[in-house]
């Protein structure tokens, strides 16, 4: 298999200078700047664009899925979906997708607004409009839900380690049990699309509180609508997350379910971290453990029947 190129600043102003109209007048091409350090495939081009390469063939192919579903969500959402400008390849079978900034913070820096939930909420709700032909004609693939009982026994263990290194109260994960985690077991007929990636650095929030873009569908998949409720506890905190996700229709159900799948992924996450098995910053991972464990007081009221449907 072909090792990849690094791309560096030289490529990229390279690859925009061929793309963009920049007017700069010399040699010197565009300003050009990775995002992040240590990111090397996704770069600040000026200040209205983002460059974003795919480092392999499977990245490659769902960036080109993405250019296609972002035309398909856009009519149905309330927020900015980021439109190309310009795509290809910039090395042999690896893509790269040029796209207008939206404008704005993210949820990692602003607090959204009451206003800013009932963005959340219209996200939401336009997903769950999005036919599901459609979304599988633009290659949007499905996925089955996450056994939550698997997922609160490896968070269980997790949670032990972490109050170990004196991180967490692993009695907290005691509040799941497993009858509440059979309770809360993915519902059949309520599969939506969903983005599935719904972190803090890919919801663009403004200094006012309000929601103003959703980045990055590379992973969006067609399945369990809770994933997007889990993705914006750990973005925007359990109790926005909550209150978006039941404006937008959603029963206590989905919105539990979305809840302790974040909370056992951030403990999880952590773990991961502290004892060196996956990357992330130690700062952020915990601010996201403090958002998802924000109380809420649909915990503390919900009782399930047996015949319950949802949306």
């Amino acid at each position: 298999m072909t090792q990849a190129p690094t791309p560096t600043a030289d490529t990229v102003r390279r690859l925009v200078r061929s793309l963009l109209d920049e007017g700069t007048g010399g040699t010197g091409g565009p300003d050009v700047r990775p995002v992040r350090e240590g990111h090397a495939h996704t770069w600040w081009v000026g200040t209205r664009h983002v460059l974003r390469l795919a480092p392999d063939r499977e990245a490659s192919a769902r960036r080109r899925r993405e250019l296609r579903l972002r035309d398909l969500v856009r009519p149905h959402v309330p927020v900015a979906v980021p439109t190309s400008v310009a795509h290809g390849d910039w090395a042999p079978g690896l893509a790269y997708t040029l796209d207008t900034l939206v404008p704005g913070g993210t949820a990692d820096e602003h607090d959204v607004s009451a206003v800013g939930e009932a963005d959340l909420a219209g996200l939401l709700t336009g997903l769950r409009a999005v036919p599901q032909r459609q979304a599988e004609t633009a290659g949007v693939p499905r996925t089955a839900p996450r056994s939550l009982e698997a997922l609160r026994r490896m968070a269980v263990h997790a949670a032990e380690r972490l109050a170990a290194a004196d991180e967490f109260d692993a009695s907290r994960m005691h509040q799941l049990t497993p009858p509440g985690a059979a309770q809360l077991a993915a519902q059949p007929g309520t599969a939506v699309l969903t983005h599935h990636g719904l972190t803090g650095e890919h919801v663009v929030v403004s200094a006012d509180g309000r929601v103003r873009g959703v980045l990055d569908w590379t992973e969006a998949a067609f399945g369990d609508p809770a994933e997007d409720i889990a993705g914006l506890a750990v973005a925007v905190g359990s109790p926005a997350a909550v209150r978006a996700a039941t404006l937008a229709g959603y029963g206590p159900r989905p919105c539990l379910r979305g809840l302790w799948l974040a909370r056992c992924d951030t403990v999880m996450r952590l773990t991961g971290h502290l004892e060196g098995r996956t990357g992330g910053g130690g700062t952020l991972l915990r601010a996201r453990l403090s958002r998802v464990w924000e109380p809420i007081l649909l915990e503390r009221v919900t009782e399930f029947k047996d015949d319950e449907t949802e949306p």
